[in-house]
């Protein structure tokens, strides 16, 4: 089944970049010409005009890094799918660890930001995924399925439309990827749990993100239902995002 989903590895950014840099990234990623799998990067927010004038026309989506629950109104700071749509945004990152740490949202703020997204026909890739002491309790199970359940429930029979991106905290930024196998794990687990939600799930693409590098990268997109990445200091370089885009040709 994995075969017949076409491999997504989009890059996020984080909180990188100045004009200049990203101008020199850029031109790298839309010079390098057709790639065989889907591709995108999720650029800060005042970098989406330039990454949208200078990714058109090529093989390259663009998007965001998180938005706002509501489309308009009195929300000092942030920033909705409405205006994400606005700039041509394919993806949008919901619910990625730093956000739930760092700013406390809860499942459903995830949730609820998701079913923004797509009401206004941007992509969301949720990010669900457990911490080391969480893992250490043999948590990760429980964990996992209560970030994707709510969701899931929210988003109803839209479910199938989102990109879901199984983020172990333990090993984002820190050089320590999970295992090809305890990524796959965690992964069947997930679209299992599709299945029972979504008729799509068989066609849903599940993303594994954390310390994906290109020497690590074919054997992660290997496995049966890993179907891309989220790639964070990796995504910063362009020959390195790009060998990571071309690990799965043999999949």
């Amino acid at each position: 089944m994995s075969h017949a989903r076409r491999l997504l590895v989009v890059g996020n950014w984080k909180m990188h970049g100045t004009h200049a840099s990203n101008e020199v990234l850029l031109e790298g990623l839309r010079s390098a010409g057709p790639l065989p799998c889907d591709a995108a990067v999720c650029v800060p927010f005042p970098y989406l005009a330039q990454a949208a004038e200078r990714l058109a026309r090529s093989p390259l989506a663009w998007g965001a890094q998180d938005c706002s629950a509501f489309e308009e109104g009195a929300y000092t700071g942030e920033v909705s799918a409405v205006m994400l749509a606005d700039f041509g945004c394919r993806y949008v990152i919901v619910g990625h660890s730093e956000r739930r740490a760092l700013h406390a949202e809860s499942d459903q703020t995830v949730a609820d930001k998701a079913r923004a997204a797509l009401a206004r026909g941007v992509t969301p890739i949720v990010c669900v995924g457990e911490t080391l002491a969480q893992r250490e309790a043999g948590e990760t199970e429980v964990i996992v399925k209560r970030q994707l359940s709510a969701v899931i429930h929210t988003l109803g029979h839209c479910a199938g439309e989102m990109v879901v991106a199984y983020e172990p905290v333990w090993a984002i930024g820190t050089g320590h990827s999970a295992s090809p196998e305890q990524a796959q794990a965690v992964h069947a687990l997930l679209r299992s749990q599709l299945q029972a939600a979504t008729r799509h799930a068989g066609g849903m693409r599940l993303l594994y993100g954390g310390s994906v590098k290109p020497d690590n990268a074919a054997t992660l997109f290997a496995q049966p239902d890993i179907d891309g990445g989220l790639i964070g200091g990796a995504a910063l370089k362009a020959a390195d995002f790009l060998a990571i885009c071309r690990a799965g040709v043999l999949r």
